[in-house]
């Protein structure tokens, strides 16, 4: 079952303090006052199973788990999220706004892990098969400030921050190349200006992308 044709499926991609929840918040708001259904939602959770997933992923120590079995559990809570949550609302019409799809798992554990862009394709075929997103936004910062942005959260889901600047750099690298393989459907904006400026280049990439919003 495809998702085109229906709703629209939209995520933000980045690494660790780019900005997405802000930029999703504010292109929900843009995206409500037209009329649409929004439904906004996280990776990885964003339905109660997944949420249980997220607690295993994002908290302890930078070494919990291997490439394989940490990408194995992001699969599961995404398959779980698309059958429960992304594909319902699409169904219904909405316009579906996800903070991270299937991009972070070929950046952070196939290209910037050790698992492999094959391993992460693969697997990305079997569990999601063609639903992918219409638009994927990459919002891209260096590293740097996305770390001291990032430092500046409360909270305990601290685990990918941990890996490093090293790792974050190659995560920065890995978006960059899933974007430049496949232009069609990603769109890189740069977020380290000011937060109404970000927006602004979100809205029109979204407008001029997908113009029938």
């Amino acid at each position: 079952m495809s998702t085109k044709g229906r709703g629209t499926f939209i995520s933000f991609e980045g690494g660790d303090g780019a900005g997405k929840s802000t930029q999703i918040q504010l292109l929900k708001e843009r995206l409500s006052r037209t009329g649409r259904e929004v439904v906004t939602t996280r990776e990885p959770g964003g339905s109660p199973g997944a949420e249980e997933i997220r607690k295993l992923l994002v908290v302890g120590d930078k070494d919990r788990w291997s490439p394989m079995t940490e990408a194995l559990l992001m699969v599961a809570a995404r398959r779980d999220h698309l059958e429960r949550v992304i594909l319902p609302a699409l169904d219904r019409g909405a316009v579906v706004i996800t903070d991270r799809f299937a991009d972070s798992t070929m950046a952070y554990q196939g290209i910037a892990g050790a698992l492999g862009r094959d391993a992460a394709a693969a697997l990305h075929k079997v569990a999601i098969g063609d639903h992918d997103p219409d638009l994927s936004i990459i919002l891209d910062v260096p590293v740097e400030k996305g770390l001291a942005r990032a430092g500046d959260r409360a909270g305990v889901e601290t685990r990918f921050e941990s890996k490093g600047a090293d790792f974050q750099n190659r995560v920065r690298d890995a978006f960059l190349e899933i974007a430049r393989s496949e232009p069609s459907r990603c769109v890189v904006i740069d977020a380290t200006g000011e937060i109404a400026e970000t927006a602004d280049a979100v809205w029109c990439a979204v407008t001029s992308r997908i113009p029938d919003l």
